[in-house]
């Protein structure tokens, strides 16, 4: 059980530790917050609902770990390397993959619920 607490603190440090340091991060945890009323007031369903705030959920989680992928290749090194050049790349690229998957999601239920019903 002391593990699982001691785990959860440093979840805690880390998640404070983004909320002030890192604007993509600060960006997501606002468009969550914002998404929060949008999709309980627009989504026809509780599934639905669910299935619209995981989708930006998706987006913040991918955007940690891309956080932490760069972090721990800064602490490698600054210098440019190539193998560093790509890990990061692939980082903003799954961060803009998992983006065109909650547009998508968000398309999808609502035009489906209001313009084609």
């Amino acid at each position: 059980m002391r593990r699982i607490f001691l785990a959860f603190i440093n979840s805690l440090r880390a998640l404070n530790h983004m909320a002030r340091h890192e604007k993509a991060v600060q960006q997501e945890l606002v468009l969550l917050l914002l998404a929060l009323p949008v999709a309980f007031f627009l989504a026809p369903s509780f599934v639905s609902f669910l299935v619209l705030i995981g989708a930006v959920v998706l987006v913040l989680l991918v955007e940690i770990l891309n956080t932490a992928i760069e972090a721990t290749c800064d602490a490698v090194t600054t210098d440019f390397n190539k193998n560093i050049q790509i890990a990061k790349d692939a980082g903003s690229l799954a961060v803009l993959i998992a983006i065109i998957v909650a547009a998508t999601t968000w398309g999808y239920i609502l035009i489906n619920t209001y313009w084609l019903s």
